[in-house]
């Protein structure tokens, strides 16, 4: 099983390739992206990080509140999405 983490807080500059470099020194990080806006491409400021079920607390534990390009990022298990059906 794996675990999705919430990411929040990065610097505008990270990209995928960071986030795993640093996720993969607490446990292996099988997927990670940052979120971006569809108009601009430019990051939204958080992303997501999965990694096995058995390591996502000690990930958590040793990031969340850490510094990234100057920034306290925060970490987080993340929440399923919310259905967004209501459009103006």
């Amino acid at each position: 099983m794996t675990k999705t983490l919430f990411v929040g807080n990065l610097p505008w500059s990270v990209t995928p390739d960071e986030l795993t470099q640093i996720f993969s020194q607490y446990a292996e990080v099988l997927a990670a992206r940052v979120a971006t806006d569809r108009e601009t491409g430019r990051s939204r400021g958080f992303g997501f990080v999965e990694v096995p079920e058995e390591g996502a607390q000690a990930v958590i534990d040793a990031l969340n509140g850490t510094q990234l390009g100057g920034r306290d990022i925060t970490v987080s298990e993340a929440r399923p999405r919310e259905d967004r059906s209501f459009r103006r």
